[in-house]
Formats: C-alpha cells, structure tokens, sequence
C-alpha cells in the first residue's frame, strides 16, 4: 500500500498534467490524494516543499530519458539528438517541464547539475573528436540555455514560438556554433597536412611530391554548388 507522502506526489503530478503549478490547491491535491490538509505540511513543509520534491521526481524522469539516447560515431549527431529528446520531452509534460526549469522560492532542483553533467560529457566527446570550439563547460551552459529557452517560449507562446522550424534552426545554429562546420574541419584538417608538407618541402625534412602537393591543394578548393536540374 502506497504511503500518505507517495499518494501526494501522485496526486500532484496527475494534477499537473492539465494545469500550471500555481493554479493547484491544496485542496485539490489533499482530495485527490486522500488524506487530509495537514499531511502535506508535515510531509514537505508547506506547498512549496511539495513542489520541489515534484520537480525532482521530474528530473529523474527527464535524466533517465537522457541516459537512454543512443550514442554513436558522431557526437555532434549525439548533441542535436540530445536537444531534440529535450524539447520532446518538455512538449509532452509541459506544466511539469515549467516547475523544473521555472523554480519559486529559495528552493531550487538539485537535479540540475545533474542534467549539465551528462550534457558536459557529451559535450567533451565533441572535444575529444576535434569538434569544439569554446571551453567544454561553456559550450554545455550554451546549449542548455538556448535548449531551455526555446522550450519556455514554445510553451509560453505557442503560436509565435511553437512551429516545427524553430527548434531545429536554434539546435543547429548553437550547436554549429560550438561545434564548427563539420565540412570546415575536413579542410582545416587538410590544411595542416598541406602546411606541414610545405615546410617539411622547404626545410628537406620531409619531401612530398609534386602529385601529393597537387591533391592535398584541390581538397582546399570550394566545393562547386550543385548545378540546377
């Protein structure tokens, strides 16, 4: 048999599947719950202590879906998948996702630094892949930030923010920010091996030849856009 306590939580989470945080009463959590008014207070404090164990309950919800995205061969793929399994997830529990991000009181979530953690390890796989641009921990606070507000603001103001575009224009350009162009990276990539040839040419240290020079300088060229049909 559940405990007064779980019964509450319950109660509360099921309550704000329809509405916001703010428009829940006590009344309403205490009759759905059954169980009379005191018991919230002596279970959480006071109504702000009930909703801070909420929010952690819905942190460790959003935290298990992210540690169950796939990870693959390409950690910046892995970024834009961790973004979109984000806003997924704020669409789905939208007055939920608002009390996790959107703290009253003094209280805050500490679950939140568990979120920034996973995203800082996915973040230093793009380090590790030569894929970053900033500081591993900047890079992570970015992306959180930008994946929050984008959220907030398709839930806030659906009909100015909630097209299916926005998102993904966000995502890529953040991330394209942190990350760089993947097709700049293959020819800055090249431009070392071209510049190390040079003076490896010069120095008589490590010859190249002619024909290696001449293919190492066509990959640097601009890649022509594809003709009309």
């Amino acid at each position: 048999m559940s405990t007064a306590r779980e019964r509450i939580l319950e109660a509360t989470e099921e309550l704000l599947a329809t509405k916001d945080a703010l428009a829940i009463s006590t009344r309403a959590i205490c009759d759905r719950a059954k169980v009379g008014m005191p018991e919230i207070y002596r279970q959480f404090g006071d109504k702000q202590g009930l909703l801070t164990a909420v929010a952690d309950l819905g942190f460790a919800r959003f935290l298990a879906e992210k540690r169950r995205n796939p990870l693959t061969d390409d950690p910046v793929a892995d970024l834009r998948t961790a973004w979109d399994s984000h806003v997924a997830f704020a669409l789905r529990n939208p007055y939920l996702y608002r009390l996790m991000f959107t703290p009253t009181g003094d209280a805050r979530p500490g679950a939140i630094k568990e979120a920034q953690a996973i995203l800082l390890k996915a973040v230093e796989r793009c380090r590790d892949a030569g894929r970053l641009r900033m500081a591993p921990e900047l890079a992570g606070q970015s992306i959180l930030s930008a994946n929050v507000g984008v959220c907030m603001t398709a839930l806030s103001f659906p009909d100015l923010f909630g097209g299916s575009d926005i998102s993904p224009a966000v995502r890529d350009a953040v991330i394209g920010k942190v990350t760089g162009d993947e097709r700049e990276d293959a020819r800055i990539g090249t431009a070392t091996v071209l510049a190390q040839a040079l003076v490896g040419t010069l120095t008589g240290t490590a010859p190249v030849d002619a024909a290696g020079l001449g293919r190492l300088a066509e990959a640097l060229l601009p890649t022509a856009p594809p003709s009309e049909p």
